[in-house]
C-alpha cells in the first residue's frame, strides 16, 4: 500500500520496502573499497589544507555530490537543517506564493503557478525565469533555498525579478496560505459563487471539469462534480482539463481512471528494488459510457500523464493539446539512521502506461510523456495563453464582486454574461484549445464521428523536435553569455580593479523590437544596418565591447 505525500513540484510516495534497509545496512567488500579514496582525500585535507576543515560541510558536500552524480533532478539529499522545511513543502502546508518551481540552467524557473494562488494573480507564467527574489539572485541556489526565500508570513510582499522571453519584469506578490481547490468548472455559479458550473453545453450535455492538482481526496471531489451534472445517468461528453496540472497522489489518478474504465491496465510501476505493481480497472462503480477529451499541455506532469495515458491507451478518450511534461517516476523519502535527521528523496520506481511506454523525459529522449491523439495536436500561442489566463482570472474576480453585491443587496456593477449559451461562454473564456475540444465533441455527438481539430502525429513529432532544437540553442546562448560575464568578472578581480555594475543603455520600457541599429566605423561610415528582432538586444550589448555615448 502506497503512502502519498503531496509536494510543491510533484506528489512523492513514501517508501516502505527500503526504509529498514537504511537502518541496518549490510556492508559488502566493494563498499569498503568505494570509500578508500574518500577517506584518503579526507585525510589529505585534514593534514594539508591551508585552513581548518569543517567535517560537517565536507560530509554534506560528499553526500550531495554522490546523489547529484546520478543526474536525476528528482533524487536529492536533504541535510537535517533543511529537513523541516523540506517536509513542509512535501505536505503542501506552507505560506508562500503558490507556484511549482524547478531549476533550469542554474536559475529558478516557474514550472506552473498554482490555481487561485498569489503567483497566478500576480501574473507569473510557466517558464518565467526568476532572476532575483527580493534583490537576491537565484543563480546557483538550490530549489530548497529559493523556496525558503519565497515563503514567509501571510500578507507580506515578495518582489521577483523575472525574465520572460525578451523582457525583464519586476513582479510583486503578496504571500498567502496556499489552500488549493483542485476541481473547477468553466464559470462560477452566479447564484452561489462557492460552486462551479460544469455543463458548458447544456443542450448536448457536454461537461467541463478542470483539475489543478491530484491532491488527497480529489477523486471524491471530481465524483461530486460528475454527480452535479448527473453523470451517473449519462453525459453527451466530458472535457477533462489537465493543463498546468503538475501531478500529485498516484492513487487518486488510479481511482479517477477506474471511474471511466470497466477493465484493463491503468498503470504499472517498476523499480530495481521493487516488484512490478499493476493497477487494473474494475467494473464495479464504472460510470456510463460517454466520449471523453483530455486536455494536456507541456506542464501536465506525473499523475496527469498517468490518467491521460490510461484513458487513451484503453481507447476510452482522446487527448487534445500538446505533448505532456514527461515526469513518470516515483520518489521515496528515506531518513538516514545516522546523523541529524537528514533525508534522501530518491527515485525508486518508474510509471509505465498500459502500452508499456515510460513517460519519463531524459536529456536524450525523443519520446516521453503522453502525445495528443492523431489530429488533436492543438498548440497555443503565448499571446493566446496570456489572454486565456487573464480571462480566467477576470471571471473569478467577477464572481467575487457579485457575491459582495449580493451581500450588500446591491445590483452587480459588472455586466452579466449569458453563460447558458455555449458560443457566448467560449467567446468569453478566450481559450482556443477549449474551443477546439468543444467543437470536436459537438461533432462527435451530432455526427457520430470525431472531427480532427488540429494536426496529426507526424506533424507533432516534427514540431516537437524543432522546438527542442530551438530551446537547446537558446540554452547554449545563455550559457555562453554567462561564461563571458564570469570571465570578465574574473579578469577584473584578478587585475585588482573595482567591479563596475553595468548600467542600462536605454529605458527598459522602450519596445525596440522591429527597430534598426546602425554600425559605423571610426570615421563615421555606416558599415552595417541591423534589424532588431527582439527586446533582448540590450542584455547582449551590455556584455559587448560597447559603451553609451553621451
Amino acid at each position: 500500500m502506497w503512502t502519498p505525500l503531496t509536494g510543491i513540484l510533484v506528489g512523492v510516495v513514501a517508501a516502505t520496502g527500503l526504509s529498514k534497509g537504511v537502518e541496518a545496512v549490510k556492508h559488502k567488500d566493494s563498499d569498503y573499497k568505494f570509500f578508500d579514496e574518500i577517506i584518503e582525500v579526507k585525510h589529505i585535507l585534514d593534514k594539508s589544507y591551508v585552513y581548518d576543515v569543517d567535517d560537517k560541510k565536507l560530509a554534506e558536500g560528499a553526500l550531495k555530490g554522490m546523489v547529484e552524480a546520478l543526474g536525476d533532478q528528482y533524487t536529492v539529499f536533504v541535510p537535517g537543517s533543511e529537513a523541516g522545511e523540506f517536509t513542509k513543502g512535501l505536505t503542501g502546508e506552507y505560506v508562500g506564493i503558490g507556484a511549482s518551481v524547478n531549476t533550469d540552467s542554474g536559475w529558478l524557473t516557474i514550472v506552473s503557478p498554482l490555481e487561485d494562488s498569489p503567483a497566478l494573480r500576480a501574473g507569473l507564467m510557466p517558464d518565467d525565469r526568476v532572476l532575483e527574489i527580493d534583490g537576491k539572485t537565484t543563480q546557483h541556489l538550490t530549489v530548497e533555498q529559493c523556496i525558503e526565500l519565497l515563503q514567509g508570513t501571510p500578507n507580506t510582499p515578495v518582489v521577483l525579478k523575472v525574465e520572460r522571453k525578451n523582457e525583464t519584469l519586476d513582479i510583486t506578490i503578496i504571500r498567502d496560505r496556499i489552500k488549493t481547490k483542485s476541481i473547477k468548472g468553466f464559470h462560477r455559479d452566479p447564484n452561489d459563487p462557492q460552486k462551479w458550473e460544469y455543463l458548458i453545453d447544456r443542450e448536448r450535455r457536454i461537461g467541463y471539469i478542470r483539475m489543478t492538482q491530484f491532491t488527497p481526496g480529489v477523486a471524491s471531489e471530481l465524483y461530486g462534480a460528475l454527480l452535479a451534472m448527473k453523470a451517473e445517468q449519462g453525459l453527451g461528453g466530458l472535457v477533462l482539463d489537465l493543463r498546468f496540472n503538475p501531478g500529485g497522489v498516484l492513487e487518486e489518478a488510479v481511482a479517477i481512471a477506474d471511474l471511466f474504465l470497466k477493465e484493463g491496465v491503468i498503470v504499472s510501476t517498476k523499480g530495481r528494488a521493487f516488484e512490478e505493481r499493476i493497477s487494473r480497472a474494475k467494473a464495479e462503480g464504472t460510470l456510463a459510457d460517454f466520449p471523453i477529451i483530455v486536455m494536456l499541455n507541456d506542464q501536465s506532469a506525473s499523475a496527469s500523464e498517468v490518467l491521460a495515458g490510461a484513458l487513451v491507451d484503453n481507447d476510452r478518450a482522446k487527448v487534445l493539446g500538446v505533448r505532456s511534461f514527461g515526469k513518470g517516476s516515483v520518489q521515496g523519502v528515506l531518513k538516514l539512521s545516522q546523523g541529524d535527521g537528514s533525508e534522501i528523496k530518491v527515485t525508486q520506481q518508474a510509471y509505465y502506461l498500459p502500452s508499456g511506454r515510460n513517460i519519463t523525459r531524459k536529456d536524450d529522449s525523443l519520446m516521453w510523456g503522453v502525445d495528443p491523439s492523431p489530429g488533436f495536436y492543438v498548440p497555443m500561442e503565448d499571446k493566446d495563453l496570456v489572454e486565456m489566463l487573464t480571462q480566467r482570472r477576470k471571471q473569478e474576480l467577477i464572481s467575487i464582486q457579485r457575491e459582495e453585491a449580493k451581500l450588500e443587496s446591491a445590483a452587480p456593477t459588472v455586466p452579466m454574461v449569458d453563460w447558458s449559451n455555449t458560443d457566448t461562454s467560449l467567446e468569453q473564456l478566450k481559450d482556443t484549445q477549449l474551443t477546439s475540444a468543444i467543437r470536436a465533441m459537438q461533432q462527435r455527438i451530432d455526427k457520430g464521428d470525431w472531427a480532427a481539430p488540429g494536426g496529426d502525429a507526424p506533424q507533432l513529432t516534427q514540431t516537437i523536435q524543432a522546438d527542442e532544437l530551438k530551446k537547446s540553442k537558446q540554452f547554449r546562448e545563455r550559457l555562453i553569455r554567462e561564461i563571458v560575464r564570469a570571465d570578465k568578472r574574473i579578469e577584473t578581480l584578478e587585475a585588482g580593479k573595482p567591479v563596475v555594475t553595468a548600467k542600462d543603455l536605454w529605458d527598459d520600457t522602450k519596445d525596440v523590437s522591429g527597430g534598426t541599429m546602425e554600425i559605423k566605423d571610426k570615421d563615421g561610415n555606416v558599415i552595417a544596418t541591423l534589424k532588431i528582432t527582439g527586446n533582448n538586444v540590450e542584455r547582449w550589448l551590455i556584455d559587448a565591447d560597447v559603451e553609451k555615448k553621451d
